[in-house]
């Protein structure tokens, strides 16, 4: 049976749903102490590895804050998305910051790389904060990254993995839907966004490296929100931070040991392609 109709209203929905969000998405975000700390762990992270001047394929790139960080850093980036609005907030913001020249756009799905129209080839495949969650065919989006990168290039991803030590512990708050889902297996877990569904699926940093393994070879995983909490959790920081400062010491510290590095609300892995 031929399933690609499927993905692509899953696509459709999620885009919809992250589409109607677009207005107000930085508003949502950009003041929260915890996407604040998410984010700059995520940046940190890839700029260990980011040669100078590098060409960047961003996937999922949503309003642009990152395609402008790595612009501003000197690095050319190519920003795609599957949602236009989103993209338009990103060129403006682009257009605002004088960047014309550093950040290119395109309306494209990670699932749709094929069809790509810049294909570089690139320093870097980029995706932050599990926007590769929203399809069931990661495998096949992650095996056409090898002929868009140079030899030697980068693959940074953000990926929600299938347990997450935080989230699991809300089973003791009875919340045993959030809990749990995680573990809905093959079929996803149905996702909600103003008033849209879609589906959702985990992958652990194994999936990752086993779709890749021969072409590419694992440089880093860190563990995201293993012991600081999601931020889904509104206001942890603000309301506990004692409790906050200590928990991001030891997670900044622990970050990248087992078991931590799997545990987390997210995962970041780079991998870097064989020449």
């Amino acid at each position: 049976m031929n399933d690609e109709p499927v993905n692509t209203i899953n696509e459709l929905a999620a885009a919809t749903a992250f589409s109607k969000q677009a207005p107000i998405f930085d508003e949502l975000y950009a003041g929260d102490i915890i996407i604040q700390y998410k984010r700059q762990r995520v940046r940190d992270h890839v700029m260990r590895y980011l040669q100078p001047e590098s060409n960047i394929l961003e996937l999922n790139a949503g309003t642009g804050d990152d395609a402008v960080f790595f612009a501003q850093k000197g690095h050319r980036v190519h920003a795609t998305d599957i949602s236009d609005i989103m993209q338009n907030m990103l060129k403006e913001k682009v257009r605002l910051k004088g960047l014309e020249g550093s950040v290119s756009t395109e309306l494209r799905s990670f699932t749709d790389l094929k069809h790509l129209f810049n294909r570089g080839p690139y320093d870097l495949i980029f995706s932050n904060f599990a926007g590769l969650n929203c399809t069931d065919k990661l495998q096949d989006v992650l095996r056409s990254f090898n002929g868009l990168l140079k030899p030697g290039g980068l693959v940074s991803l953000v990926i929600l993995p299938k347990f997450c030590l935080w989230e699991f512990s809300l089973l003791f708050r009875g919340k045993f839907k959030t809990a749990f889902r995680r573990m809905a297996g093959k079929k996803g877990t149905k996702a909600h966004i103003e008033g849209e569904f879609f589906r959702c699926w985990y992958y652990n940093p194994s999936f990752v490296k086993a779709s890749l393994e021969g072409s590419f070879t694992v440089e880093s995983i860190e563990g995201l929100c293993t012991l600081v909490p999601p931020s889904y959790i509104e206001k942890f920081a603000e309301k506990h931070p004692v409790a906050y400062n200590f928990l991001q010491k030891k997670e900044d510290k622990w970050k990248g040991r087992w078991p931590w590095r799997n545990i987390g609300d997210y995962y970041i892995i780079t991998l870097r392609k064989n020449n």
